[in-house]
């Protein structure tokens, strides 16, 4: 570069910092300016050698961050020396260490949390991105400022990305629509959420994103004139009721009309509501929510509104924080036109989310929305051991999910996702509550645990101490919170099922003359083709390995010429001792079952899709060739449930040693004083068994029961039989086919 290119740089560089402090959010002082000016030059320095890949120097891509930082997130002088610095560990010599003593531990502590992690094991069959963004919520723990910056990060990184490869382009705005914007949503930045999603449609799908743009641009003058019709119209009655306020246009986002479109189905000119009207008022605390509905009143003395798509967020506020009115009113030519009424702080936290939300809160001890959401976040951050990629899809669930609200029995109000079931909101109240949950009552009658919640319904939860969690409630809940929980409790449970199996596995091993020690285990393991050694164990605790097979593993074992042959043949991979004795509980996945009742039928793998044991699939049922299962993602899965929804079937692969099946036993005897008692007390004191209907009848002496139980396999089943036996007073016990 020339001596004049040069000067020109530094100039520019003057520029972007006196910029900086002018659009800054937060009012500096000069402590803080000297704080943000130290960061300037510590960044500067680190990276005077670095240009990036379009040619301009490295540094302006930390300032643009703080910038974004500073004034579209409004975060203050600590969090902007951050941004400046949040680069300068990944890429240069500095450490985390030596910032801590130029600035202090909080700066350090965010940095430390921005940086990414660089070496994970090579040989991890693992996800970096994965990683990093488990990383990087972990630091949440610490301090949401880490995730905010990130967000800026992202935003300066997608608005500067003309100069990279194509390949590169797509997989990092594919990253953005996956979860920096849902994250922007959900951390109240709504500003940046919608230039995050467009300028990730702008990379992935740029055909798409050109084309509605120039439309855009084509209309542009025509809902313009729209807009000023229908404002005119509102101007007028506020001015006479002496409203102070603004009306802004706001056109609808290009993203938003792409997912329209495809949501719909409707090309971009049968999008009707392209455009929104706002209304920004000012006002005190005390009136503001009168005026808004005032407002309201207003709008409708002039357009008729739609019941159905009143949302009242003031009331009930998102748990973002954002707080507005949104009606949605029939305007002039027919066409529906939404209007969003919201005060000037409303507006503000609407757009600045987090750091405007401080501003307001003025030492409110109510926990807002916000607050309530992070502590759930954190606390599942900190309870999830499953592998990184799983728990960013669990996690991405929590982040787009559109918001009910319900009631307590006592009056009080929860928010909780769209889909949540009433099982979902006893894990909302407390994990406890939720583990004991027997049964739940929706407005006063009893529902399923998985039934869907809906705005304005009151739960009240039916707990017991016996109660335990099963396999299938994972299928009744939709919020990851529930789910991690349920998932810790069967894991606890199945570790003491495997305890139990291990010391029966044991005892039947002495009488046939075998030690358990670890080698007996690696051959178990492999005989019973398993992956870990708690596989093993755990079917040996629910009865799903019989004594005959034990004993088929004996006499192969006793044939020491065979065994020896075998063994050089045939080195499984299986036979690796750190493998088996891995602490998981692996999912073979070997059977697929249909329907909500999980039946077992016959099918066929599509071809166009080709589903392996494991994949999420649904159930088709063709014409001529009974039931064929798809991949849910399958490129036929779309048009296939748009046209033949009636011929859906759900379908899920399921670990057979882990199915629970009916049985139904008819049991008959001489009626004796205690005997229902006696009867139910043996089939509750059974391992692994659910009574699922029972009816018990006494006539002139004679006792006539049936009862359907649930359980694992048949060896539980003859056990329960025979301690039915030994009752005083029952005479059969037989099992029946279903009637």
């Amino acid at each position: 570069m020339t001596e004049i290119e040069l000067e020109e740089e530094k100039k520019a560089l003057a520029r972007e910092y006196k910029e900086l402090l002018r659009i800054s959010y937060q009012t500096l002082t000069p402590e803080d300016k000297k704080l943000i000016r130290k960061a300037f030059d510590v960044a500067v320095d680190a990276h005077k050698d670095q240009r990036r890949k379009s040619g301009e120097a490295y540094i302006f891509h930390p300032i643009g961050v703080a910038k974004i930082v500073a004034s579209q997130i409004g975060l203050g002088a600590t969090s902007i020396a951050a941004a400046l610095m949040h680069d300068v560990v990944e890429d240069t010599e500095i450490t985390v260490e030596d910032i801590e003593k130029m600035f202090n531990p909080k700066i350090a502590q965010i940095v430390a949390g921005l940086t990414k992690i660089s070496q994970v094991k090579k040989d991890l069959n693992i996800s970096m991105q994965a990683e990093n963004f488990r990383k990087m919520l972990l630091t949440l723990n610490d301090d949401v400022r880490v995730i905010l910056i990130k967000i800026a990060d992202r935003l300066h990184n997608m608005q500067t990305m003309d100069s990279m490869p194509d390949y590169k382009q797509v997989k990092i705005a594919s990253e953005t629509l996956y979860i920096y914007a849902p994250l922007a949503h959900r951390l109240g930045l709504y500003n940046i959420k919608t230039e995050l999603e467009d300028l990730g449609l702008k990379y992935t799908e740029p055909e798409v994103y050109r084309d509605i743009v120039s439309k855009i641009k084509e209309t542009k003058e025509e809902q313009d004139e729209y807009i000023k019709l229908v404002s005119d119209v509102l101007k007028k009655s506020l001015d006479e009721e002496g409203v102070d306020y603004i009306i802004k246009g706001r056109p609808k986002s290009i993203y938003s009309i792409r997912r329209k479109m495809l949501a719909q189905n409707v090309s971009f000119d049968e999008v009707y509501d392209k455009f929104a009207l706002r209304i920004i008022y000012k006002s005190n605390p005390h009136d503001e929510k009168f005026l808004a509905w005032k407002i309201y009143s207003l709008i409708t003395d002039h357009y008729r509104p739609s019941p159905s798509r009143l949302r009242d967020w003031i009331s009930s506020p998102k748990s973002s924080g954002y707080e507005a009115l949104h009606i949605t009113v029939m305007g002039p030519k027919g066409r529906w036109v939404e209007i969003q009424v919201r005060s000037e702080r409303m507006d503000e936290i609407a757009e600045k989310g987090y750091a405007a939300h401080y501003k307001y809160k003025q030492g409110a001890t109510e926990e807002n929305g916000l607050d309530v959401w992070l502590n759930l976040l954190k606390e599942a951050l900190e309870n999830s051991e499953t592998n990184a990629v799983d728990f960013v899809e669990d996690f991405k669930m929590n982040l787009y999910a559109k918001e009910i609200f319900v009631f307590t029995p006592k009056g009080e109000i929860k928010s909780l996702p769209k889909g949540a079931t009433s099982l979902d909101f006893a894990f909302s109240i407390h994990s406890e509550i939720g583990i004991k949950t027997r049964g739940t009552r929706v407005n006063g009658k009893l529902v399923p645990l998985n039934y869907e919640l809906k705005s304005g319904d009151q739960i009240e939860i039916i707990t017991s101490v016996n109660q335990k969690p099963t396999i299938n409630w994972l299928d009744y809940v939709t919020t990851s919170r529930a789910k991690t929980k349920i998932r810790n409790v069967l894991n606890e449970n199945t570790k003491k099922i495997a305890e139990e199996g291990r010391e029966l596995l044991t005892r039947k091993l002495k009488h046939l003359k075998i030690t358990l020690n670890e080698n007996v285990v690696n051959e178990l393991v492999n005989f019973f083709k398993l992956k870990t050694s708690l596989d093993l164990f755990y079917r040996m605790g629910i009865g799903s390995i019989e004594n005959q097979q034990l004993k088929d593993y004996a006499a192969q074992k006793s044939n020491t010429l065979i065994n020896f042959f075998k063994n050089k043949i045939k080195r499984t991979p299986n036979s690796n001792p750190d493998e088996i004795h891995k602490q998981e509980l692996s999912n073979n996945y070997d059977l697929l079952v249909f329907g909500k009742e999980q039946d077992r039928l016959d099918y066929k793998l599509s071809s166009c899709c080709n589903p392996i044991p494991g994949d999420e699939v649904f159930g088709f049922v063709t014409i001529n060739e009974g039931i064929k299962v798809h991949k849910k993602d399958c490129p036929n899965a779309i048009a296939l449930q748009s046209n033949y929804a009636y011929r859906i079937m759900q379908a899920k692969w399921i670990d057979s040693s882990q199915q629970e099946f009916k049985a139904i036993l008819k049991i008959t005897g001489m009626d004796t004083l205690g005997l229902t008692n006696e009867l139910t007390k043996v089939i509750s004191n059974q391992m692994h068994v659910n009574i699922q209907s029972i009816s018990l009848s006494g006539e002139a002496g004679i006792f006539n029961g049936q009862v359907t139980v649930v359980v694992q396999n048949n060896t539980i089943l003859k056990k329960l039989i025979d301690n039915i036996k030994k009752i005083d007073g029952i005479d059969k016990v037989s099992r029946v086919n279903k009637n």
